[in-house]
């Protein structure tokens, strides 16, 4: 029998993972519970070892830029490779990184953010939760390199943080949001919050939607670490201009466009498998 199509809006196991994992003897779920438990130690050993050297560098730098593709060319794929990810990216091509953008993705996964410093062949800074400066060196690293923060809980730490983001772009930086809000525990992708996107249109800049599959699949927001290896596919879209556009149109567009990707790569995913 056929499995039944994903509904709208909504990941198929293979994005989300959530079945998956929990099937098998006995066992088999003690060995997986041990090899994750090694992953997760080796992920703090190696984002632990990692972060002071990068303040260093940034330190005798003067700059962010080398911290930032540290994570790009040390970070990322140590913490990719140590999960089993196997990452594809598509459609970079079309993006002009010469200037400024705002990139806009679905949000699955913790390692998104992995898979994002990886695929993006410039500096990338994120807008985070502010909850994260609390997390040990992570925390200080995120400040030293300029990311954005976000008080979900104040207004007003809202209308600052689109102020930030617009000097950030007009700077000439580029900066990727999940306008999400947070993860998905379901597969579904919620509708885009359009308030950062405000900034893309006061900078003039393009907005880049881009969809990320499969890392749901990988590291679930569901469970205590539960990697398991997997395929992630990076997808950069058109990007879609802002001259005369307002934030909520923009936001309702780049969510289309995310939703036409994952299910492209979600029909696409059988023939991927078959090629390994």
């Amino acid at each position: 029998m056929s499995s039944s199509p994903s509904l709208p809006g909504q990941m198929s196991s293979s994005q989300a993972g959530a079945p998956l994992a929990s099937r098998g003897s006995t066992p088999a779920r003690w060995a997986w519970a041990v090899w994750n438990l090694l992953q997760l130690v080796f992920t703090l050993a190696w984002t632990g070892g990692l972060i002071p050297v990068a303040l260093l560098v940034g330190l005798f730098s003067g700059g962010a830029q080398r911290p930032l593709r540290m994570a790009a060319w040390l970070w990322a794929p140590g913490l990719l490779g140590g999960a089993g990810a196997r990452l594809k990216v598509e459609g970079a091509e079309g993006v002009d990184w010469s200037r400024p953008v705002m990139l806009v993705a679905n949000h699955a996964s913790m390692i998104d953010i992995c898979a994002m410093f990886r695929a993006v062949p410039v500096p990338l800074r994120f807008l985070l939760k502010k909850e994260m400066t609390r997390v040990p060196l992570v925390g200080r690293y995120a400040r030293s390199t300029g990311m954005l923060f976000v008080d979900r809980a104040d207004r007003r730490a809202g209308i600052r943080m689109i102020h930030d983001a617009t000097a950030m772009l007009r700077e000439g930086r580029t900066l990727c949001i999940f306008p999400e809000g947070t993860r998905s525990r379901d597969g579904r992708v919620a509708e885009f919050k359009g308030g950062a996107f405000q900034a893309a249109v006061a900078a003039g800049v393009p907005v880049v939607p881009v969809a990320i599959h499969g890392a749901g699949a990988v590291l679930p927001v569901a469970g205590l670490f539960r990697v398991r290896p997997g395929r992630i596919v990076v997808r950069f879209g058109a990007p879609i201009a802002t001259a005369g556009s307002d934030r909520n149109t923009l936001a309702e567009a780049a969510h289309r466009e995310v939703l036409r990707m994952l299910e492209e790569i979600d029909a696409a995913a059988p023939q991927a498998r078959r090629e390994g």
